[in-house]
């Protein structure tokens, strides 16, 4: 790739001249290519996609300022985003992660993002969540925001890439009730909204530092559900985010629900065996209301 708009825009962007003398390619996830460019004096690391792909990186430099206005846990700050040649591009802040890990403070940290909050539940824009639409029009009433904006967008997805009969029955199942097992009125706090142990590294001087957001404002629940749902963060994160604040009682029957979102994305993503993975999970909610 060439990259004389981006060095164009850096340069825009920092008021410094920035030409590339050095690409690397880096660990980016499995939706876009990533790389790190260098002038020899300053690094940046770089997300690429189709240029189609724009609007997903703006959304995501926007969620990245949100969490950053918060001042409470740190995320890397996104210079520029633009297109060239096909590609899209999304040039951010370098930050080295050789730290050794404090979980503790990471709990602490995001209770403290989790405290800013909004007056409704959703986004100014939408987003995305890999690469799958996330919409977050507000809504006043959470059940309804988690039931049509997360679970029931989902299934819809699910059954247009075909995983129809069951799965669905079971979905429009637990759409009609699952009212019952969100039983408790959560403020609408600041959510990174993947919080999977993949988006989350220590800088070099220790820094927790919290990347990929897919940002909204919802149940603080729903980002400690998902820090649970590949290992987990060990107890010192979630000894230290209790002591910051605690969870409502009911959570180890909600984090499923919540969990639910991301098993459906990861079958809209990937398909394979997240079909039944997906169907077991409704069908012990169905369960739980009995």
């Amino acid at each position: 790739m060439e990259w004389q708009s981006l060095e164009a825009a850096v340069e825009r962007a920092t008021g410094q001249a920035f030409n590339v003398r050095d690409s690397r390619s880096m660990g980016g996830g499995c939706i876009n290519k990533a790389v790190l460019l260098s002038d020899g004096k300053r690094s940046f690391f770089v997300k690429l996609n189709a240029a189609s792909r724009l609007s997903m990186f703006e959304a995501e430099a926007a969620g990245l300022d949100e969490i950053r206005a918060a001042g409470a846990i740190r995320v890397p700050e996104p210079v520029c985003t633009g297109t060239s040649g096909g590609n899209a591009w999304f040039v951010m802040e370098f930050i080295p992660m050789g730290g050794r890990s404090n979980a503790r403070l990471a709990g602490e940290q995001l209770a403290l993002m989790h405290r800013k909050q909004a007056d409704a539940f959703g986004w100014r824009m939408e987003n995305t969540i890999g690469s799958t639409p996330q919409p977050n029009s507000w809504m006043k009433a959470w059940v309804a925001f988690w039931r049509d904006r997360r679970l029931g967008f989902q299934l819809q997805l699910a059954a247009r890439n075909g995983y129809g009969g069951a799965l669905q029955a079971k979905g429009e199942k637990l759409l009609g009730c699952f009212d019952r097992l969100l039983d408790h009125d959560p403020a609408p706090s600041l959510l990174h909204g993947d919080l999977w142990g993949g988006n989350i590294g220590y800088a070099d001087d220790g820094d927790p530092v919290i990347y990929d957001p897919a940002v909204y404002y919802g149940d603080r629940e729903t980002d400690l559900a998902m820090t649970e749902l590949f290992g987990g963060f060990g107890p010192a994160f979630y000894e230290a985010y209790d002591a910051v604040w605690p969870v409502d009682s009911g959570y180890a029957v909600r984090k499923n629900l919540y969990n639910l979102y991301h098993i459906l994305n990861h079958l809209n993503l990937f398909g394979g065996g997240y079909a039944g993975q997906a169907q077991g999970m409704i069908e012990r909610l169905l369960a739980e209301i009995g």
